[in-house]
């Protein structure tokens, strides 16, 4: 599950402009689904193996260009693992130059002191690195790969190349109760941003494993209390809380199509991470169009802006124009409507679906993704360079 949030963070003198209204501020690149981890609420698509196919470096870089010229002044390299593809610095240095905010959201395997130095020289801004737990049998459970320690080295090496760091962790029923340490563990690097994100069951492996990892009420408003009471200094915590409890849906990515642009590995241009989970719609590409095509005439990025789409209760709610009627892959993988009203708002005609599911017994049975996948990887990443 890669994590993204719309805190400030002010781009260098070098970025001239800001998206204006209408045009996106954030461009996520997700350069590979490839990942030496496997882990158990990864929103990537569960049928990993149908996209293979992944765009190259002109593409990419034809990409970059374009969301620039789009408004786009935030840019994400995530994945998978964005590091698997040996492109990563000279697409940093392409986008350096077009005066990007670039951002690596990274597991921090495979950033080795070479890399990590060439991504400084070719205009990197700031590194997110994730753990799965402050110690190493549960991290490296839940991570799918013996990965703790290397992460470690990567956290310090970080910090020694004096990026901006975000220390991100997302919670679940088998890791929130350890908040306390957790927040201690991160604190002893010194992270800029610690980012608590519950997880949400929007789709991938999330969903799948639901069952397993959903905490319960009183675990999350705990965790909460922790947070709030836990001294900060100067870096900034955002805790997310999970809307299964929270009885109104978020704003998913800002409302549909308002504030992000996402490119997948196969060159798909979605509106948010699951979009193409969503039936009915014709998925762009930017092997066949622009990005600004795709963001201005698109079926899939028009579909639910504005409010024409709502259905009752949405349609007549005042909290409309703050939640925008919720997570459209949710309702639909809930529901089975993608108009529907997310069933996470209390209002929601569906509601049961969500409040019965939190109310039941839970599962201690964890779908992975595959194991035999994510130690070729990690092999490749100890010993040679991984193909592009």
């Amino acid at each position: 599950m890669k994590t993204i949030y719309f805190k400030t963070i002010l781009p260098r003198t070098r970025v001239k402009t800001r998206a204006a209204a209408g045009q996106p501020n954030w461009l996520l690149a997700e350069l590979s689904y490839r990942c030496p981890l496997q882990c158990g609420y990864c929103s990537n698509p569960v049928e990993i193996a149908q996209y293979q196919d992944e765009i190259g470096t002109d593409q990419w870089k034809k990409v970059l260009k374009e969301g620039r010229e789009l408004g786009c002044v935030q840019l994400g390299f995530s994945g998978g693992e964005p590091l698997v593809r040996q492109d990563l610095e000279e697409l940093v240095l392409t986008a350096n130059g077009l005066g990007y905010y670039t951002n690596l959201i990274t597991s921090g395997i495979g950033l080795t002191e070479q890399r990590i130095k060439r991504l400084k020289e070719n205009g990197l801004d700031s590194i997110q690195i994730s753990f799965q737990s402050h110690e190493s049998d549960l991290n490296d459970y839940i991570a799918g790969n013996d990965v703790y320690l290397k992460k470690i080295e990567t956290a310090k090496l970080i910090k020694q190349y004096e990026f901006p760091l975000t220390f991100n962790i997302v919670l679940h029923r088998k890791n929130i109760d350890c908040i306390k340490d957790i927040l201690d563990f991160a604190f002893s690097f010194e992270p800029d941003f610690i980012e608590l994100a519950n997880t949400q069951y929007s789709g991938g492996f999330a969903l799948e494993n639901r069952d397993y990892l959903l905490p319960s009420l009183e675990q999350v408003k705990q965790a909460k209390r922790i947070v709030d009471a836990y001294p900060k200094g100067e870096s900034g915590i955002i805790y997310v809380f999970p809307d299964y409890h929270q009885g109104r849906p978020k704003a998913c990515m800002g409302g549909w199509a308002n504030n992000f642009i996402i490119v997948t590995p196969d060159g798909a241009v979605l509106p948010c991470l699951s979009a193409r989970t969503l039936p009915g719609l014709n998925v762009p590409s930017v092997k066949d169009s622009t990005l600004g095509e795709v963001w201005n005439n698109s079926e899939m990025f028009n579909i639910f802006r504005g409010e024409d789409w709502m259905q009752e209760p949405c349609r007549t709610c005042p909290d409309k124009i703050i939640d925008f009627g919720g997570c459209r892959c949710q309702a639909y993988l809930l529901t089975g409507d993608k108009f529907a009203t997310d069933p996470v708002c209390s209002l929601s005609p569906q509601h049961n679906l969500v409040t019965e599911f939190v109310e039941k017994e839970r599962s201690d049975e964890f779908v992975f993704r595959n194991f035999e996948n994510s130690k070729k990887i990690m092999a490749n990443i100890k010993g040679k360079p991984v193909i592009q």
